[in-house]
């Protein structure tokens, strides 16, 4: 499989798929590259070609101990364009991955970057505090927590539930994404998925995000249960100098079925632009 050893030693998966201007995809929490497939075939299809990435931590690539922070995983980004000799990139963050996109671009700058794109993404801060009060109480990531450390595997199964919209009385519930999602999250390490709740909950992403400088595209569901877009999308547009603001009526956190279609057609046509 294919790795790039990181400055600490560590390894980082990715895979790549297809030629043409880079396509440079960051996971969510606490699945791994494989959330984006859908996305990547589409986008190497269309003639572009398609890097997803395992964050450290997660997937196949290292269970560091340390490192399990915003500020690393930009930093991990950041080797792999270079490593790979990135130019030209549309970098693409789902949720917690939007968050390693906007501070990758706040730390090492637009240079090899033509356009960006945050889905469901947890910038600019997720935290309930009293300049965010739209935020979510510190308590309900407590539980998260709380939840992952006693049993994850159960933890993950109910949480696919909601993170899909599955609970909603209308959803086409797929027993199959949950088991995805479920097998993606148990693949995580547990020091670095315990780690990231706090990475992806309490980094505050404003600074970032009025440092970028080129076209980002915010897609967001407005029945996301995971990421409120009040508290995300919504601010995180009026920051961004180039931001456009692209509302999914309906759609959860993790897309599926016509919003997947959706949003996949949307993405292809952004970075065609």
């Amino acid at each position: 499989m294919p790795h790039i050893t990181l400055s600490d030693g560590s390894q980082m998966y990715y895979k790549d798929w297809g030629t043409g201007r880079p396509v440079v995809f960051s996971h969510g929490w606490p699945l791994n590259a494989d959330a984006w497939e859908n996305q990547a075939v589409a986008v190497a299809s269309a003639g572009f070609r398609a890097i997803a990435h395992d964050r450290r931590g997660h997937g196949r690539s290292t269970q560091t101990w340390d490192g399990n922070h915003m500020d690393q995983y930009a930093d991990d980004l950041a080797e792999l364009l270079a490593r790979l000799d990135l130019t030209d990139v549309v970098l693409v963050g789902h949720s917690t991955g939007g968050g390693e996109v906007a501070r990758y671009l706040g730390r090492h700058g637009s240079s090899r970057v033509r356009k960006a794109v945050l889905l469901g993404a947890v910038p600019p801060l997720m935290l309930k505090t009293e300049d965010n009060p739209e935020g979510t109480p510190i308590e309900a990531f407590d539980g998260i927590r709380a939840g992952v450390a006693a049993d994850r595997s159960q933890f993950f199964h109910d949480l696919s539930e909601a993170f899909y919209g599955f609970n909603r009385p209308a959803a086409a519930v797929s027993d199959g994404k949950r088991r995805e999602f479920w097998l993606q999250g148990m693949q995580a390490g547990l020091k670095g998925a315990l780690d990231c709740i706090e990475a992806f909950s309490e980094t505050d992403f404003t600074d970032d995000l009025k440092q970028i400088d080129i076209p980002v595209l915010v897609a967001h569901g407005d029945d996301d249960q995971i990421v409120p877009i009040a508290a995300s999308a919504e601010k995180s547009v009026e920051l961004l100098a180039r931001g456009t603001l692209k509302v999914y009526p309906g759609a959860p956190h993790g897309l599926v079925g016509a919003f997947e279609t959706a949003f996949t057609h949307d993405l292809v046509e952004f970075i065609s632009s």
